[in-house]
C-alpha cells in the first residue's frame, strides 16, 4: 500500500512541476511581448555614439540651434522712389543709430531730371529684416527690393579645422625646440617649420576674421531718388531797339579794334611813309 501511494506522490509532483514550469513560461513571454517599440528606440539612443564625445553640452545638435549653428551672410538691396531725397536720408540716418548701423560710401548725384542718393548700410544681422522694413517704409514706390543670403558654414568650419590643427603642428615643433633640438642644423630646420606654420596660421586667422565680420554685419545697398519737373523755357525775342544797341555796339567794337591795328602796326605806317617819299624824290632827280 506504501508503494502505490509513494507512486502516485511521485505523479503528482512531476504534474505540479510540470504545471509550473507552463505558468512561468506563459508569463515571461507574455512580458516580452508588452515591450513597445518606442522603449527599444529610447533604450538605443541611450547609449553613446562612437562619434560624438559626451563630456559636455557643447556637442549636442538639436533642432533648435541648428540653425544658430549656421554662418550666413545677409545682403540686400532697396531701390525707393521718394518725395525729398535729402530730407529722407537724414531720417534713415537716425533709424541706423537705433539700430547700431552706420551708414558708408554715400554718393549724391543731381542732374535735370532727377536727384540721387547712392549709399550702404552697415547692420548687425538681427537688425537686418526689421531695419529692411523700416527704410521701405519712407518710399513712395519701391522699385526694387532684394535680399541675397550666403552659406559660408562649411568654410568657416573648414578654417577653423585648419587652424586647430596648424596650432596643434606648431605647439609641437616647439616642443621638439625646447626639448629634442640640440644641433644648430635641428634648431634652424624647426625655427623654418615653425615660420612656415605661423604664417599659415596668421592667414588661417585673417580668413576666420574676415568671414565673422562678413557674418556678424549684414549690408543693404539703398538707392534713394527724387524726379524733378521739367520746366519749358521762355524765349524772350530781340526788339527793334535791342537790335539797334547791338550794331551800335559792334560798330564802336570794329572801330575801336581798327584803331588798335593801326596803332600797333605804327612802324609798318612809317616804313610805308618813308618809302613813298623816297620814291617821289627819284622821280624829280
Amino acid at each position: 500500500m506504501k508503494v502505490y501511494l509513494n507512486e502516485i506522490q511521485i505523479k503528482i509532483l512531476i504534474a505540479l512541476m510540470l504545471f509550473l514550469g507552463f505558468i512561468s513560461c506563459n508569463q515571461s513571454s507574455e512580458y516580452k511581448e508588452n515591450i513597445s517599440v518606442s522603449e527599444v528606440y529610447d533604450i538605443s539612443n541611450a547609449l553613446p555614439s562612437k562619434d560624438v564625445k559626451t563630456d559636455g553640452n557643447k556637442n549636442r545638435i538639436t533642432p533648435n540651434n541648428k540653425i544658430d549653428q549656421l554662418k550666413i551672410i545677409k545682403s540686400g538691396t532697396l531701390k525707393l522712389k521718394v518725395k525729398d531725397v535729402k530730407e529722407t536720408t537724414k531720417r534713415i540716418k537716425v533709424i541706423t543709430g537705433k539700430f547700431n548701423a552706420y551708414v558708408a560710401n554715400l554718393k549724391y548725384v543731381n542732374n535735370s531730371y532727377q536727384k540721387e542718393n547712392n549709399f550702404k548700410i552697415k547692420v548687425p544681422k538681427e537688425y537686418f529684416d526689421v531695419l529692411l522694413d523700416s527704410i521701405s517704409a519712407y518710399a513712395d514706390v519701391i522699385d526694387q527690393e532684394t535680399v541675397n543670403t550666403q552659406d559660408v558654414t562649411e568654410q568657416f568650419v573648414d578654417v577653423s579645422s585648419r587652424l586647430e590643427t596648424k596650432l596643434q603642428v606648431k605647439e609641437r615643433y616647439e616642443n621638439v625646440l625646447r626639448k629634442k633640438a640640440k644641433t644648430v642644423e635641428d634648431v634652424i630646420y624647426t625655427e623654418e617649420k615653425l615660420g612656415s606654420i605661423q604664417e599659415e596660421i596668421e592667414a588661417a586667422q585673417g580668413r576666420l576674421k574676415y568671414l565673422s565680420n562678413r557674418i556678424a554685419f549684414s549690408s543693404i545697398d539703398v538707392i534713394l531718388y527724387e524726379e524733378i519737373k521739367y520746366k519749358d523755357e521762355i524765349v524772350q525775342r530781340d526788339t527793334f531797339w535791342t537790335k539797334s544797341k547791338e550794331g551800335l555796339l559792334f560798330g564802336l567794337g570794329l572801330l575801336e579794334n581798327l584803331v588798335l591795328v593801326l596803332v600797333h602796326s605804327w612802324s609798318i605806317l612809317v616804313l610805308i611813309l618813308v618809302g613813298i617819299l623816297l620814291c617821289r624824290k627819284r622821280k624829280r632827280a
